[in-house]
């Protein structure tokens, strides 16, 4: 049982990627305010995984939403049928809708597959404020319509797992579990070549092994290529990692939410910490950790991390190497079979 581990880094550049609630005539970015007034700019984990989606290959198809009902009582809901849509396998959802005529329960949950963080400013950072008007083909004299919102410069931190064994694999009853799919639809995802097996004491059907493999292989390569971001008139910008962290690991811990942190008012790559904490997690990790990190990004820390840790790239247990690169060789080894044993769970 193994579970991809890590963190993810986003540049932001004069950006203003995602927006809380306005005020007035002023659009106001997500962010939240620490001890006596530090303020730390943040993209939402329901942003994040929105630009995951859309960024998705064009052949792929994606579940559609449902909505019901009206006013504070309607609901909108993903069609849930993870075994026909990637997104409802890897992503989750939760369908709570009156029982049928005979009783019996229409709720359907799936807990999320790909945990992801909300992506937090690294180092404290106060927003200005940009000012704009609208003016075209107005009469001489004539008062300009006034507009502004906020942008920001940051870099973004976002911690993320992925829960390999449950890739492919749908609850279908437990006593503390809701289903993922009603009974009928179990059986033909059995009919359909998938198996019955249990998984951490639960009952669940299971796709063949080459369905999983392709999903998050896809996945990981959606990563390497995401977009998305709002305002992308006025404030276009890379949403891809500028650096990833991410490491097989047995119990599903993630030891590495610390390796990038403020240092001296600046985001600063600690190589000591990451060096610790493979010392501590080595009897866990189930292959080498492997760091995807932009030329450019945090300037020459790049250089001094691959000089610090060449003895651990010499002995294979670290990979240093392009975010793209690093996804997609591990796309590749996924999707080879080089990993089947991730996507078991020995117990």
């Amino acid at each position: 049982m193994t579970f991809l581990v890590g963190q993810q880094i986003l540049q932001i550049k004069a950006g203003a990627p995602n927006n809380g609630r306005g005020e007035d005539n002023r659009g106001m970015v997500k962010q939240f305010m620490v001890g006596r007034g530090d303020k730390y700019p943040y993209v939402s984990a329901q942003a994040g995984r929105r630009w995951l989606r859309d960024s998705l290959p064009t052949g792929e198809p994606t579940s559609p939403v449902i909505r019901s009902g009206e006013g504070k009582k309607q609901q909108a809901y993903t069609r849930g049928r993870p075994d026909l849509y990637l997104d409802d396998d890897l992503f989750g959802y939760m369908i709570a809708v009156k029982a049928d005529e005979a009783g019996k329960s229409q709720t359907f949950m799936r807990d999320t597959v790909l945990a992801t963080g909300t992506l937090v400013s690294v180092v404290p950072n106060r927003p200005i404020m940009d000012f704009g008007t609208m003016s075209r083909d107005f009469e001489p004299g004539t008062n300009p319509v006034i507009h502004e919102h906020e942008m920001y410069t940051a870099d973004l931190a976002g911690d993320l797992l992925l829960d390999l064994p449950r890739a492919g694999t749908f609850e279908t009853g437990g006593r503390t579990t809701k289903a993922a799919l009603p009974g009928g639809l179990a059986d033909e995802v059995v009919e359909r070549g998938g198996s019955e097996v249990v998984l951490r004491d639960v009952r669940c059907v299971r796709l063949p092994i080459d369905e999983r493999r392709r999903r998050v292989a896809v996945l990981l390569r959606t990563m390497a290529v995401v977009k998305g971001g709002a305002k992308q008139s006025a404030h276009y910008g890379d949403r891809t990692p500028g650096l990833l962290i991410l490491a097989p690991i047995k119990g599903g811990t993630n030891p590495f939410t610390r390796v990038v942190r403020e240092r001296d008012k600046a985001t600063h790559f600690d190589a000591d910490v990451l060096r610790e904490e493979i010392e501590a997690w080595a009897d866990e990790l189930d292959g080498p950790v492997r760091i995807g990190w932009a030329p450019g990004f945090l300037g020459g820390q790049r250089d001094r991390a691959g000089s610090d840790l060449a003895d651990l790239i010499k002995e294979e247990r670290l990979v240093l190497g392009h975010p793209r690169t690093v996804l997609n060789t591990l796309a590749d080894e996924i999707e080879r079979g080089d990993h089947d044993h991730w996507f078991d769970d020995a117990r």
